[in-house]
This record gives structure tokens, C-alpha cells and sequence, in this order.
């Protein structure tokens, strides 16, 4: 076992240079393969592998990591839905992909734009920056946690978390999404790393799962499903929410568009998502043996702060030289995620607020402008990290912005009626009813209704203000928004029928091998669009019938999903 009083390592320092210097030569080495304001902001040019490790490393960070330890060291193993909320929406990522590559665009908001108009756009774009800025600053605050605890103090984690954002700001700025996307192969690879190297070391020290059943005691902290906070209904919800706003998120254009063709997309979106669920299990086992540990030497755990538990058990079990790659892989997961998510912000200001009120400047002009947004969307993170509380509050917060123009999304997809009005009639309606759960006076209403207690309408507990129960809160907003998109929509004007088929073709038509995208949400010249099969077109719905290949993988999708779930079940009960 490591000697917690003992620093850093003079050998994890240099494991932790090696890794951050060899990282920013191969982001700035990316840059000479930037020709065009497409290859900086999209390239669409990636195959498999890359794409599975880019959307991995995307959608994976060590601030994830601090949040399910967090929540599984107070909630018991309950607390990997904090990450696993995600499971269920994993197969609709087969159907997802495909229609954003189909899009041909460059930025989600271009495809707002196609759909409604430019001022939904701009709509998605302060939006989508604002939740970019937001999620910057939850994975700062997480990595920050992490490091401060894994080297007691010894490492300065405000300095920590400063260099390594310079550096991923250096080569996010020099190559682009392009940078971004190789880096991740190597920021993914440490990921994994970062994620199972502490589980055999605390494992050992308790004796396994026998030894946690034994030390814990409480039955209660060893269920998936626990009868407190995180029950199924709280689990149905939350991963409503995800699904609903996984389109609304920035960068999944990215994930699913930088690819060379649609399958590129498929694959590396859910089988990327599949690896981090993998993760998602280690990082909850490690904190529950944390937890029988910390039982064993008789500490109190209500000494221990819940965000530290992760980075404290890094600094108790690993040898010099591992900690320096412990230490190294945290920061790629912040990295490379933190890279690209600067990245989609900076292409949506330049792209859908910046270059349509000054076109026709060069492509270094507008490349300049999206560094310099990088530069703001980084420190608006930075000062987010600063405001809120902790990790849970600051993904709570997180998980509620992007459903808003998800649920926008969705409406325009599947829906010809949803009209202009009617798009922002839904996020506004989402947002307001959002902040009208978090106030006093809604609290104290729900609580005084006839079935608050049955319907558990406002979850209470010692030391916390009472507030609506997550679900209740998700079930509100959404449904707000989808009334107001709905009776909107029905009472204005529709959206003119050319502009709606230029929309609903380009979803229809796959990318043909090798195809080029001249312009964004554009077909290719003399392309055209193929007839497609409708499952249902009653009062305006726009539903076509799957695909073959869409069918054979959305079923493989749930049979992961099911494996995982009760691969998880066993390994727990063995």
C-alpha cells in the first residue's frame, strides 16, 4: 500500500510530463491537416476505431468517475444510475446516428435552421454554449476533486486543472475537432486505464464481494434498485430525459458526423457508449470496496467527503509510477472530453451567430473568431466550477438544459406541424417550468396536495431543503414543453411545405461512399432523394419504417443492455 504522507513521486512527475507534452505535439500536429473551415469545425473523415475512442472519450471524464463514487458511497450500489441513466437510451444510438450524419451539417443549430429558422437556431446556439460551458466546468470541478484527494493535497489542484486546460485549449485551437478526434484515441485508451486500475488493489484489501457483503452489512447498499432516492421510478425518468436531450447536446453532431460513412457513425456511437458503460461498473465497485475498507480501519464515513472517495483510494493502494499514470488518465478523460466540447461551442458561435451577420470573410478570420470563443466558453467553465457546491449538484443542473432543445429536436424531426412558434414556445416552456420547480412556493404547493405523500411528490431529508423529487421535476418541464410546442404549433402558421421536404429528404438519402459536403444540410448534386417507407403519417407524424440494419442493431443494443445489467447482478452476488 502506498504511504499517503509521502507526495508525489519524482517518477509519477515525469509519467504526468510525458503524457501532457507527447498529447499537445500530437493535437498541434493535427493542424496541418486543416484546409478549410469544414476540416476544422467537422472533418468528416474518420473510420471505425477512431470514432468508437472519440465518442468514448467525448462521453467519458473523470468527473464522471467522482460522481458515481460520490453517489455509490452514500447511496450503495444504487449509485451507478448517476452514469447508467444513459443504458437505456445506448440502442436508440443506432437509430440516432444516421439521421445526424444525414444532415450533412456542420452544427446541430444548421440543422434548426434547415428545419425552422434562424432565429431557433441562434435559439440552440446561446443554448448549446451555455450547456457546453456548464459541462467544461462540471469536469474541471470533478478533475480538480480528484487530484486534490489522489495526492492529499501535495499537487495543487487549481494549477493542475489550469495546465491541462491550457494545453488542451493549445491544441483544440491549432487543430480542431480533427485534433481533438486523435487525441481522444489515446485520451479513450488512458480512460480505461484510469478506470479499472484501482479495482484489483481495493478488491484484494477487503476480500472481494464475500468481504463487502460481510463489512457493509446492510443489504439495502448492495441493491441496483435501492427503496430510497434512486428507485425505478427515479431510473425511467432520468433516462427519459437522457434520450430526449442526448440530440440537444453540441457535440453529438460531431460524434455521429465525423465519420466516413453512416455505419463509421453507428458503430462508434453505441459501441463507444458500451465501453463507458463497462467503465460505469468499475468505478461504482471500486467506491463500494472503498467503502467496506474505510469500515475495516473503523473511520467514520461521516468524516469523508463523498467527492474525495476516488481519488483518496488512488493515493491509499498505488505505487509510485502507477499514481503518475492514475494522475496522467485523469486528466486525459477531462482532456479529451473538455477539447471537443470547446470545440462544438466555438463552431456554433462562429457558425450560426458570428459568420451569418458577417459573411464573406476568409477562412483564417472566421478560425480566429472560434479560437477566441474556445477562449470564453473555457472560462465561463472555469467560473461555473468555481460557483456551484460539488459534482452532484453541478450534473443535476447539467443533465436539464440540453432536454430543452432536445425535446425541439425531436418535435421537428417526427412532427411536420411543429412549427416555428411552436419550437420556441417548447424550450421556453421547458425552461420556465424548470426554474418554477427549483422555488420555494411550487415545493410548498406539491407538498400540500392530497397524494404529495403517496405519489412522493417532494423528497425530504436531515439537513437538505426539501425540493420536487427528480422524476417529478423531469415529468413537469417536459411535459410543459411538449404541451406549448403542441397547442403552438397547432394555432400558427405551418412551416412552408418546400422548406419541410428539404428537410425530410435529407434525412431520408444515406451518404453515398465518398461523398463531399459542399454546403451544410445540402445534398450532393444530382442526388435523388429515395422513396422511404412510412411506419406512420396520421395528423402530420413523420415516422419511417426502420431499416434492416437499423432493426438488427437496435435489437443488439438491448441485448447489451440486458447483459450488462445482469452481468453487473451477478458479479455483485457472486
Amino acid at each position: 500500500m502506498n504511504n499517503p504522507t509521502s507526495g508525489l513521486h519524482p517518477l509519477d512527475g515525469l509519467v504526468l510530463v510525458v503524457y501532457l507534452v507527447g498529447v499537445t505535439a500530437l493535437g498541434i500536429w493535427m493542424a496541418r491537416k486543416v484546409r478549410s473551415l469544414t476540416d476544422y469545425f467537422m472533418p468528416r473523415r474518420f473510420g471505425k476505431a477512431m470514432m468508437i475512442t472519440y465518442a468514448f472519450g467525448t462521453g467519458t471524464a473523470s468527473d464522471q468517475a467522482v460522481a458515481v463514487a460520490s453517489a455509490t458511497f452514500s447511496l450503495g450500489l444504487s449509485g451507478i444510475w448517476y452514469q447508467w441513466l444513459w443504458l437505456f437510451a445506448t440502442p436508440f444510438y443506432w437509430l440516432i446516428a444516421p439521421v445526424m450524419r444525414r444532415l450533412r451539417a456542420v452544427t446541430t443549430a444548421d440543422a434548426f435552421q434547415l428545419r425552422y429558422d434562424q432565429s431557433v437556431a441562434l435559439l440552440f446556439a446561446l443554448v448549446g454554449m451555455a450547456n457546453m460551458a456548464v459541462k467544461l466546468g462540471l469536469m474541471l470541478k470533478g478533475s480538480a476533486a480528484l487530484v486534490d484527494s489522489a495526492t492529499g493535497g501535495t499537487v495543487n489542484a487549481d494549477w493542475a486543472i489550469a495546465l491541462s486546460t491550457g494545453l488542451f485549449l493549445l491544441y483544440g485551437a491549432a487543430g480542431g475537432l480533427g485534433a481533438a478526434i486523435v487525441t481522444d484515441f489515446v485520451q479513450g485508451l488512458l480512460t480505461i486505464v484510469f478506470s479499472v486500475m484501482l479495482l484489483p488493489y481495493v478488491m484484494q484489501a477487503v476480500g472481494g464481494m464475500q468481504g463487502i457483503r460481510h463489512s457493509i452489512g446492510d443489504p439495502a447498499l448492495l441493491d441496483l434498485v435501492a427503496p430510497g432516492e434512486i428507485g425505478p421510478f427515479f431510473i425511467v425518468m432520468m433516462a427519459v430525459q437522457v434520450l430526449v436531450g442526448i440530440v440537444g447536446q453540441p457535440f453529438i453532431m460531431g460524434v455521429c458526423g465525423a465519420g466516413r460513412t453512416e455505419m463509421d457513425g453507428r458503430v462508434g456511437f453505441m459501441a463507444g457508449n458500451f465501453v463507458k458503460r463497462l467503465c460505469t461498473v468499475a468505478w461504482c465497485l471500486t467506491a463500494l470496496a472503498g467503502v467496506a475498507w474505510y469500515h475495516n480501519r473503523g473511520i467514520n464515513l461521516a468524516t469523508i467527503k463523498p467527492d474525495n472517495v476516488y481519488g483518496d483510494i488512488a493515493r491509499q493502494f498505488l505505487p509510485p509510477g502507477l499514481m503518475g499514470v492514475f494522475l496522467a488518465a485523469l486528466l486525459a478523460g477531462m482532456m479529451s472530453a473538455c477539447s471537443s466540447f470547446m470545440i462544438s461551442s466555438a463552431a456554433l458561435f462562429t457558425g450560426n451567430i458570428y459568420q451569418p451577420r458577417w459573411p464573406g470573410r476568409s477562412r483564417g478570420h472566421y478560425i480566429g473568431i472560434g479560437r477566441w470563443a474556445m477562449v470564453v466558453t473555457v472560462a465561463c467553465g472555469v467560473a461555473f466550477a468555481y460557483w456551484v457546491p460539488d459534482v452532484i449538484a453541478a450534473l443535476k443542473i447539467w443533465f436539464r438544459i440540453a432536454p430543452m432543445m432536445g425535446i425541439v429536436f425531436w418535435m421537428g424531426l417526427l412532427w411536420r406541424r411543429m412549427t416555428v412558434a411552436g419550437a420556441w414556445a417548447a424550450a421556453l416552456a421547458g425552461f420556465a417550468a424548470w426554474y418554477a420547480a427549483t422555488t420555494r412556493a411550487f415545493v410548498d404547493f406539491a407538498q400540500r396536495l392530497p397524494e404529495a405523500n403517496t405519489l412522493r411528490l417532494v423528497w425530504t431529508e436531515p439537513g437538505r431543503t426539501p425540493s420536487l423529487y427528480e422524476p417529478w421535476t423531469i415529468t413537469f418541464y417536459l411535459a410543459a414543453a411538449l404541451l406549448a410546442g403542441a397547442i403552438v404549433s397547432l394555432l400558427t402558421r405551418p412551416v412552408a411545405e418546400e422548406k419541410l421536404n428539404r428537410f425530410y429528404n435529407l434525412t431520408r438519402t444515406p451518404i453515398a461512399p465518398g461523398e463531399q459536403v459542399e454546403e451544410p444540410c445540402t445534398l450532393p448534386r444530382g442526388v435523388e432523394p429515395p422513396r422511404r417507407r412510412m411506419l406512420a403519417t396520421a395528423l402530420g407524424l413523420e415516422i419511417p419504417l426502420p431499416s434492416q440494419t437499423s432493426l438488427v442493431g437496435f435489437v443488439a443494443g438491448w441485448l447489451g443492455v440486458a447483459g450488462l445489467i445482469y452481468g453487473f447482478a451477478w458479479v455483485v452476488k457472486w
